[in-house]
């Protein structure tokens, strides 16, 4: 049998590696020893070698550089999430704040491949309300234009309000993508419209208006990413059932060598966001792999 490895070339273009759960703490509590590196392993196991390590704050970016050094192919992000807008000015101004973006962007050099995540949030005001969430996100199209970056944006139920500003904005940018799309056909049209990529994740599948906007995305502005640790593909989800390859997990508590984690999504589970969208699209797996992965290198300007 040939290896997935063999037949696929994968880049995960949302790998939360920086998250606490893969330093073995969930809802602040120590369940097992760190595994980052097991969890590299098994996605390279699979063919995928190439991740963008997203962060969301400062500080993120900065746990999120260390990891960058242990393989070239692996690279970051760097602005404030919309769920983190609220920290900007939480001990400092705005414009101290993105100095010190715009400071790490340079030490960091060609690691830093995207400004971002940013974007604007309306599920969950409870992290940052909408008027700090506005006035947080317009400033990365400043760091794009600046450091010539392409843009990793964020968009959930927000209206017009996120397209308007990216409109807006559009000029100062080359590219970007919106990662973790779960939007309408209408939102689908808006982003290539704008000649935006789009990232489907497990999140992607959840229902079937999800599947039915799947069908419509253009293959050409499609890039695939687990979002890991969350956005896996659950059993509720519509698009479970064209899920092929199964990884054996264990409780977190009981954490083992080899084993995934229950409930949590890792990089190696990209190969099931090919099989769905892949059975639904009606595209054989290894061509929509090749497509993929070339979209990703040319977004990335990559040369292999």
């Amino acid at each position: 049998m040939i290896s997935s490895k063999e037949r696929f070339k994968f880049f995960d273009i949302a790998a939360n590696l920086c998250d606490e759960q893969f330093d073995g703490v969930y809802y602040d509590k120590k369940n097992h020893e760190p595994d980052v590196d097991d969890v590299i392993e098994r996605a390279r196991n699979v063919g995928c070698e190439r991740l963008l390590i997203a962060s969301g704050h400062y500080e993120d970016v900065l746990k999120c550089a260390e990891l960058c050094k242990k393989d070239p192919k692996f690279l970051t992000t760097v602005g404030v999430h919309p769920c983190r807008a609220a920290e900007v000015e939480k001990s400092g101004t705005q414009e101290e704040y993105f100095k010190k973006l715009e400071e790490i962007i340079e030490k960091l050099g060609k690691s830093c491949a995207l400004i971002g995540e940013c974007g604007l949030d309306y599920d969950r005001f409870t992290y940052a309300d909408k008027e700090t969430q506005l006035k947080q996100f317009p400033p990365h199209f400043d760091l794009a234009k600046k450091f010539g970056l392409p843009m990793y944006l964020h968009n959930r139920n927000t209206g017009d309000d996120f397209f308007q500003l990216v409109r807006e904005n559009r000029h100062k940018f080359s590219t970007g993508v919106v990662h973790s799309f779960t939007g309408t056909l209408e939102e689908l049209h808006k982003i290539v419209g704008l000649d935006l990529y789009i990232g489907l994740n497990g999140c992607s599948f959840k229902t079937k208006e999800n599947i039915a906007v799947l069908k419509e995305v253009p293959l050409e502005r499609l890039m695939i990413e687990t979002d890991s640790p969350y956005c896996e593909i659950r059993n509720s989800h519509e698009g479970a059932k064209y899920v092929k390859t199964k990884f054996e997990a264990k409780a977190k508590e009981k954490q083992t060598k080899g084993y995934l984690v229950k409930g949590r999504n890792e990089p190696c589970n990209i190969i099931q966001v090919l099989e769905v969208i892949a059975a639904v699209k009606g595209v054989p797996e290894e061509e929509l792999a090749d497509i993929t992965y070339k979209n990703s290198l040319r977004f990335f300007n990559i040369q292999e």
